[in-house]
Formats: C-alpha cells, structure tokens, sequence
C-alpha cells in the first residue's frame, strides 16, 4: 500500500509529463506536468482520445501503430527517445521528447501505455536555428571571392 501512495506521489510531483492510455486511446492519467506542458486541464483531458496532443496530419499514423501495438502487445519503441510533435491547447505547434511502456494486467494482456514526456520545443527552435545559420556561414565559404 505504501508503494503505490509513493508512486502517485511522484506522478504528481514530477517534472515530466505522464500520460497514461487504455487500449483504446483515451486517456485514463494525466499529471499536473502534462497539464503545464499542454495546457488542458485534468477534468478536459480525462477519458478524451490521444488526439487531443496530436497533430491532425500525423493521427491516422499514430492511430495506425497504436492499434498494432496493443493487438502484439509489443512495441519498437520500448527503450528508445522518441521526438514528435504535438499539439498545445492554444493551438501552438511543441517539439516532445518520450519514451513508452506497455501496461499490462496479471492475465499479461496489454491494458494500455504510459508515456513520460518532456517539452523540447525551444531546444529544438535552438538547433533549427543553428543548423540554418550554419547552412549560411557555410554558402558564404563556398562562394569564390
């Protein structure tokens, strides 16, 4: 019992994002970094589909390897960073960092998927920015005097 209360502690205290999902998509945990990170309240995002943080363009993809993973039960993303967009309440475009992993009952069915996520839009601003004024120096150096 006493472990359970530390790990609701430290999803509430976190700096990251956590977001939890049944096997459908709708969200069943939502922290107080998530509701930083997108803007929706707790009370907005509960029950509601993933599609609230996903760009429009990008949600039949998602979707499509969503539904594979909780069919398998496997992901290929297990232990790796992934970088994606997504979506603020407001509208703006974010940069996120995650990783996932797969929820599962004692019967070993996949009940659903958590995600730890980080806001990295103003490094990746930062690199984008970076890697054009490079682009630039390096058009200059290439030009004959």
């Amino acid at each position: 019992m006493a472990a359970t209360f530390e790990y609701a502690q430290l999803i509430e205290a976190i700096g990251d994002a956590v977001v939890v999902a049944d096997v459908k998509g709708a969200i069943t945990l939502w922290n107080p970094a998530a509701e930083r990170m997108f803007g929706f309240t707790r009370d907005e995002a509960m029950g509601q589909s993933l599609d609230l943080i996903i760009p429009q363009r990008l949600q039949q993809r998602h979707w499509d390897g969503y539904q594979k993973t909780m069919e398998t039960g496997t992901t290929r993303y297990g232990h790796d960073l992934l970088r994606v967009p997504a979506v603020h309440k407001d509208g703006r475009a974010l940069s996120i960092a995650f990783t996932v992993a797969l929820l599962f009952s004692e019967q070993h069915e996949v009940t659903g998927i958590a995600a730890v996520i980080r806001d990295e839009t103003e490094r990746f601003q930062e690199e984008r920015s970076l890697r054009k004024r490079l682009a630039e120096f390096e058009a200059k150096a290439d030009k004959p005097a």
